[in-house]
């Protein structure tokens, strides 16, 4: 009886085992999901690399065809009836997405800029950058911010209609007596001026503190104009300063810059004293 008694305990401590796992088990589980994950962004990627370079090609072919054979528009119709045909399961082959092919080859004439850049964004950006650019340059420097980003084409689009190429680093700022190296270099690539805060929709009349609530009711399109990297830390944020109170009207962190911004809503015209108040926060108030 004891013999049989030991044996079941044994079987028990055996199995205890086998179902306990190691201490370090939820981290090996953690690392395994993470690569496989990452090899899944990775194929893809890799996939929809290859369909836009597929694109390029058939566009370019197009193209040729038009200029060494005069082709007309009617042949990209009837191309597409036949690749459809010969593809059914295979989508992309309308009249319009050939000619945006052919629109996308003529945009990019050499390959390696394809599969360096437009080529590693989904087909429907690159359709936002053919219809919503007209030159290169802009749309390879959309093209790096998305990529840089990882804007959705929404957003993408919106960035492009409130011009934030031409807003870029332009605003007036003391970065580089305030900000060390690197920072002062980021910082001025991530301000841009003016800001477009027509999402808002109020009354040119518009009063200080109304704005403030109308931005913070807004807060993600808000967020979204500011750009990448900006983090909301509150509205009419306590300061307590040698005993006297004060109340920032918009505080942000910025996860790059790792740092504080300030931001004082004023609807009049600009006021030298403004100025000396921000210096103030940003400076007595550390």
């Amino acid at each position: 009886m004891n013999g049989e008694t030991t044996a079941f305990e044994s079987a028990l401590a055996v199995s205890d085992r086998l179902l306990s796992m190691p201490q370090n088990y939820d981290d090996f589980l953690r690392r395994l999901k993470e690569q496989i994950r990452t090899a899944q962004v990775r194929a893809a990627l890799a996939v929809n690399q290859e369909l836009i370079l597929l694109y390029w090609q058939i566009g370019r072919s197009i193209l040729e065809q038009q200029r060494n054979e005069g082709w007309g528009t009617k042949v990209i119709e009837r191309l597409g009836k036949d690749l459809r045909k010969e593809f059914p399961d295979i989508k992309g082959f309308s009249r319009s997405n050939l000619a945006y092919m052919r629109a996308f080859a003529e945009a990019y004439a050499d390959q390696e800029i394809v599969q360096r850049s437009v080529g590693q964004l989904p087909w429907r950006h690159n359709i936002a950058l053919l219809d919503k650019l007209k030159t290169q340059e802009q749309r390879l420097w959309y093209a790096e911010k998305t990529i840089e980003n990882g804007w959705s084409r929404d957003v993408l689009v919106y960035q492009i209609e409130s011009n934030l190429l031409g807003r870029q680093g332009r605003s007036v700022n003391n970065f580089d007596r305030t900000l060390p190296q690197p920072q002062s270099d980021l910082a001025k690539q991530l301000m841009k001026d003016p800001f477009s805060f027509e999402f808002l929709a109020v009354e040119e009349t518009v009063q200080e503190r109304e704005l403030e609530q109308a931005l913070v009711s807004h807060i993600r399109d808000f967020l979204m104009e500011l750009g990448i990297g900006f983090s909301f830390v509150g509205s009419q944020y306590h300061l307590e300063v040698d005993g006297e109170d004060f109340y920032l009207d918009l505080l942000f962190y910025h996860l790059k810059l790792r740092c504080f911004i300030v931001i004082d809503l004023k609807t009049g015209e600009f006021q030298p004293e403004y100025s000396g108040k921000m210096n103030f926060y940003v400076s007595d108030s550390g």
